[in-house]
């Protein structure tokens, strides 16, 4: 295992936006370490809507399109899991929060870590108090 756990970006029938790997999994190592966790085998995975949409129907029972999906894999040596994102969704919502698409990709990318590592996005407070976090986090990263 790579020091620090592994961490893979994966990208299907979208465009692989992921750049500065290296910088990314030092980032998100920092962010589990800030929470008191390491990290065991964490896997990002770029989908399209098409792509997503099964996942978010087979696992959540949701008939619609969504940013991202979190599995949690955790067995006990550090924090490990599959986060699927819906690249299109991500484009979407770059254009409606006026932010670059590398930077929402970036929020939805910590976003799915945050659920790994305890975090609920459950109800509006818990909604906002998610988006702090993920702001500290994103400004850690740029």
């Amino acid at each position: 295992m790579a020091p620090g756990g592994i961490i893979a970006f994966k990208a299907f029938d979208v465009p692989n936006a992921f750049r500065e790997r290296d910088k990314l999994r030092k980032w998100l190592r920092a962010v589990a370490s800030d929470h008191g966790h390491s990290v065991g085998e964490l896997t990002f995975v770029l989908l399209s809507d098409k792509g997503l949409l099964p996942y978010n129907q087979r696992y959540l029972g949701h008939d619609e399109y969504t940013d991202v999906i979190t599995f949690d894999l955790q067995t006990g040596n550090g924090i490990s899991g599959d986060i699927l994102m819906s690249y299109d969704r991500i484009r979407d919502n770059a254009a409606t929060f006026g932010v670059s698409a590398r930077e929402e990709l970036h929020r939805v990318m910590v976003h799915g870590l945050l659920h790994l590592l305890g975090h609920s996005d459950k109800s509006a407070a818990k909604r906002t108090a998610m988006r702090g976090i993920e702001d500290k986090y994103l400004a850690l990263l740029n």
